[in-house]
């Protein structure tokens, strides 16, 4: 028997974080019940279907309406629900001669469609330069995700390593004072063989364990770097994850976070 998509006791844990929902304004349509939605967000996650194939069976309504409306943020309306201030013209100011047509500079209208793959991405070097993203981890030592970055698939993994530590939540321990978010001691490859990374873990009262290169041998290399290679993995099983198909960087990103909590839960049930 197939397991369903959304357990009752995920739901359990996830349905008191959820806001309530917004009261149906008059002539206006259904809205969507938050666990119908939360099925059809988790459908298109782990498929990678996209969003205008999602069933109608299902009861989650329009696929492109979930989307809009649900997963990411509202952006075509300010605070109060009034319209927001509009957006910055691209053809700039008129010409002095009063002439509100194109610059003779210009071979053409500087509009842009629409940019391939989306914003927050990069050139990938290993692709043919096709636009990516990058997917930066910190693990703990089961490869429990702690925190989740996201860039340009033209930006190194060193470059990123700070920001990666700054997106670690504080987490209670059950002991008094404050929560903790960051780690006693920090494990990396020689890619963060710099004088910089280590200062940066320093600063955060973190203890670097980098490999140094032309020092340390190769032979142990993956005794760390695999469980973070695997937690790389368990994201990958989410389709939509592995090739970024969202031109809306907005969209991409709670995805990404979902994944995380739910790899989060399935390492609470495995090991708590």
């Amino acid at each position: 028997m197939a397991r369903p998509l959304l357990p009752d006791d995920l739901w359990t844990e996830i349905a008191p974080l959820l806001p309530p929902p917004r009261p149906r304004p008059k002539g206006g349509r259904r809205p969507i019940e938050n666990r119908a939605a939360l099925t059809g967000i988790l459908f298109v996650l782990r498929s990678g279907v996209p969003w205008e194939r999602l069933p109608a069976e299902m009861g989650c309504g329009d696929g492109l309406r979930l989307r809009d409306e649900l997963l990411a943020p509202l952006t075509g309306l300010a605070g109060g629900r009034r319209v927001g201030a509009p957006a910055s013209s691209a053809l700039g100011a008129p010409a002095r001669g009063g002439s509100d047509r194109l610059e003779p500079s210009e071979p053409g209208q500087r509009l842009c469609p629409g940019q391939k793959r989306g914003s927050a991405t990069g050139p990938n070097p290993t692709d043919r330069g096709k636009a990516g993203q990058t997917r930066h981890l910190v693990t703990d030592a089961r490869g429990t995700p702690l925190g989740v970055c996201l860039s340009g698939a033209n930006r190194h993994d060193s470059v990123m390593m700070a920001s990666t530590l700054d997106a670690i939540p504080p987490v209670r321990n059950g002991r008094r004072g404050r929560p903790r978010h960051r780690p006693d001691k920090l494990h990396a490859d020689k890619a963060y063989d710099a004088r910089p990374r280590r200062h940066e873990c320093r600063a955060r009262g973190i203890v670097p364990r980098i490999a140094r290169r032309s020092i340390e041998s190769s032979e142990r290399l993956g005794r760390h770097r695999w469980v973070v290679e695997r937690t790389h993995a368990w994201f990958n099983r989410f389709r939509r994850l592995p090739v970024r198909n969202e031109r809306r960087a907005d969209i991409y990103e709670p995805f990404t976070s979902l994944a995380a909590s739910l790899i989060t839960l399935n390492q609470i049930k495995r090991f708590c």
